[in-house]
Parts: C-alpha cells; structure tokens; sequence
C-alpha cells in the first residue's frame, strides 16, 4: 500500500538545463533520511515548464538512482486525457512504481468527465494510479463520489494526494472508501491533522530540505506516539507555512541554495523571492535550527 512520506521533488535547474547531478545527489539524501518514496515531475518538479524530453530524463534518473530502495512515483496528469494516457504509459516503461495524476485543469470537466478521464487512464496501464486532488490549482474537485466510483471500478487506483485542506474532506473518504485504499495529505501543515482523521502519509514539499523530520513525524504517528507527532509538528509548523509565502517551489528551493546544494533557478513564469520574503524565511529557518 501506498502509505508513509513521498517526496514531491524539486527539479534543478543550471544555467537553463535540468541539473541531472544535483537531482541525484537530492534524491541520495532523500534515501538516505528513510524517506518511502519520491515524486518525479509533479507541481513541485515545475512539470508544466519541462519538455517532454525532459521530464522523461528526470524520471528516469529517478528511477536509476532509487535502484528499488524507495518508490518512485511520476507525476502523468493533464488536462488532456490522451496526453495523460501517454505519459503514464510512457511512465510505466521507465521503470516508474506509480503514477500521480492530477485533476485535469483549466477546463473543469463535470464528475462524469473526471471519472472517464481517470478510469480512462487506468484501464491503459498496470501501475497504481494515485488520484491527486487539487481544487485550488485545478479550479475543479473531484467529488466524494467519484473518488468511492473510481476506487470501485479501477482496482489499480489506489490512493488519493488529498490537497483540498478540509479534515472533514478526509473523513467522509475515509468512511466510505476499502481500508486498503490510502489517503495521503498533500499539505505539509496538515499531515497531522490529516493523519489524525485517516490518511496514512504525506506528500511532501518540505521533505526537500527536511527529510528526516518529515519523516519522524509521520514515523511517529504510525507507530502511535502521537506525543512525539504532535511536537514535531509544531516545532515545523511556522517553517511548513512559510515555504509556501511565494509560489512552490521557489520557497524551498531558496532554502536548498542557502545550503549550496543546487541553484534556486526556476523556470518563468515563477521567479526569485523577494529580498523581503527571503529575510522572514530565513528567520524562520533560523529559529527552527535553534529549536533542534
């Protein structure tokens, strides 16, 4: 099952190019702070920026690197289905362990369309697929409903990133989808909360840069020291909030410079922080040092 922290990676970028030797250095550290898997070209990876050539570099170097010790997800969702279907596809051939497909955006299909263009997808593949649900990026939710049709009708979708920030949203799935169906939260400031109504995991932005403490939270939860969850989370809080004061992942890239362990390059139409946003990050960052 899908369960435990995946790290929505970071493509690095130097002088224009996919950094290919600081991906794998990220993905070793990753590795090496226990993390359960990793996402290649997500919304972290700045998919919608990377040719298709290059997204498939970045996956493939993932999974070159993971050599089986961690699970190697690929972000393949679109707002076409045809597009989606090859990426996936084209996923499966690369070694990948499973796919992430995001809500189609910008053209805000009706339920009945979101359950054909997922269904559609998955009977084209043999990978789990993980349903990615994203309101506030994709202007469209994908029900309750669908998500209990989906998991009823494709037995290869199963898991959902839950980014839509209600607990009641994780409840009510919950209640109504098999046990061996997973929820995992797709906010860093809501893993525990999540967790604590159900979801099994996280995918994570700021396991980038902290992926042992991401790591112990969920670890923590899972092994039933709620205790210990809840002071890892509160300790990261403020620095969970604060890697999303500008776009992701220009936050957490920022952080990864600061520590010289690739460029903060984005691709446009994201762009640096402002002086102002990277004096209170570091403060932020500063203060959750001390506090180790």
């Amino acid at each position: 099952m899908l369960r435990g922290t995946f790290t929505a990676l970071v493509t690095p970028f130097r002088n224009g190019d996919v950094d290919l030797a600081a991906l794998e250095k990220l993905i070793e550290a990753q590795i090496a702070a226990g993390i359960t898997g990793i996402v290649a070209v997500g919304t972290t990876g700045e998919s919608p920026t990377l040719t298709h050539d290059e997204r498939e570099s970045v996956i493939r170097k993932c999974v070159e690197v993971a050599r089986g010790r961690c699970t190697v997800l690929a972000g393949t969702g679109s707002y076409s289905t045809r597009d989606a279907i090859e990426a996936t596809q084209r996923a499966e051939s690369l070694g990948a362990n499973a796919a992430l497909v995001v809500a189609p955006y910008y053209n805000k299909p009706s339920q009945e369309g979101l359950f054909r263009h997922f269904k559609a997808i998955a009977d084209t593949t043999k990978l789990p697929v993980v349903l990615y649900n994203i309101p506030g990026r994709c202007g469209v939710d994908i029900g309750a409903d669908t998500v209990v049709r989906l998991a009823d009708a494709c037995k290869n979708i199963m898991s959902i990133k839950e980014a839509s920030g209600s607990v009641e949203r994780v409840s009510e799935l919950r209640s109504r989808l098999p046990d061996a169906f997973t929820i995992l939260s797709g906010d860093d400031s809501l893993t525990l909360p999540f967790m604590s109504a159900g979801a099994v995991g996280v995918v994570s932005v700021a396991s980038n840069a902290f992926p042992s403490q991401v790591c112990a939270l969920v670890n923590a939860f899972q092994a039933g020291d709620t205790k210990s969850a809840e002071q890892t989370h509160r300790k990261m809080f403020r620095l969970f909030k604060d890697l999303f004061i500008e776009p992701n992942p220009v936050p957490v890239k920022t952080v990864l410079a600061w520590r010289g362990v690739m460029s903060g390059d984005v691709r446009l139409p994201l762009c640096e922080m402002t002086e102002a946003n990277q004096a209170k990050l570091r403060k932020t960052l500063d203060e959750f040092e001390r506090s180790k």
